[in-house]
């Protein structure tokens, strides 16, 4: 009896030790899928930083390579950003933590139609963070339409950004009624999305039907915490990338971990 009762003790020492075992090398199996994740990112972005672009730029700071615009407006700042003159050229950095679209280009961002003379739709500018980055890359001869409805953060937007950036056209109204945009003429080549409401996918393909040209692009911000709190993020941004299919090709949705929680950020091409 006693011989079975170590037997049977060691048996449980084994199995406990096989658990941990199995623990271990799943750990190791999401960590190296996280690993290669985060490598095809770094690969992305030192390519971008090796062929440059005219949109965005990478400039050195306190020894690293920091995202950044050329300042439209010299010796503005929007957010207490840093600014940093290089060859009689200022630049501003532009912090991924504080804009979307800035944390998408370090996660990996494959396409960047923003550029010179662009139009823009932008709904939910809030106080103006990433607007006032776009203002730069699409210049003095672009336009950008931004709307907000929320009388709080709209007056940070206008006193902070609108009143020193003449190619932003401040529209004061409810994005759910883009008939009231009477500001608007004529199509945007994209559309860029960055609503906190539930319906918020249903809210930009009404706006893109109106007012987005036919190839033109949507960049729509994810929000699953203002969309569904029950589901499982992933859940939610898949449910919401199959609202789009009807009339947009789905060309990329990125996870916008770590600068954002939660979020996501899906692009997409009008088919009108």
């Amino acid at each position: 009896m006693i011989l079975l009762g170590k037997i049977e003790e060691i048996s449980i020492e084994e199995v406990e030790d096989s658990l941990e075992v199995i623990e271990i090398l799943q750990e190791t199996k999401i960590n190296l899928a996280e690993k290669v994740v985060q490598n095809k990112i770094r690969i992305k972005r030192e390519k971008s930083l090796e062929e440059g672009s005219q949109e965005f730029f990478w400039i050195k700071s306190e020894g690293q390579s920091k995202l950044a615009t050329e300042n439209l407006v010299k010796g503005n700042q929007v957010y207490k950003e840093k600014l940093i003159t290089k060859k009689g050229i200022e630049y501003r950095l532009w912090e991924p933590f504080r804009s979307k679209l800035a944390a998408s280009i370090m996660n990996g961002l494959d396409i960047f139609p923003f550029q010179n003379k662009s139009t823009v739709l932008y709904l939910g500018v809030s106080t103006g963070t990433t607007i006032s980055h776009i203002s730069d890359i699409v210049g003095p001869s672009g336009i950008i339409f931004g709307v907000e409805h929320s009388s709080r953060v709209a007056r940070d937007f206008l006193d902070r950004v609108a009143t020193y950036r003449k190619n932003i056209i401040p529209i004061l109204q409810d994005a759910r009624k883009p008939k009231e945009y009477f500001s608007v003429f004529g199509k945007v080549d994209i559309a860029y999305v960055d609503i906190a409401q539930p319906d918020q996918t249903e809210i930009a393909i009404t706006n893109c039907k109106m007012y987005l040209k036919k190839k033109g692009y949507l960049f729509l911000i994810i929000k699953t915490r203002s969309i569904d709190v029950t589901k499982h993020p992933k859940q939610v941004i898949k449910e919401e990338i199959q609202k789009l299919k009807e009339n947009f090709e789905i060309l990329q949705s990125i996870d916008l971990h770590p600068y954002d929680k939660d979020h996501a950020i899906v692009i997409a091409k009008f088919q009108g």
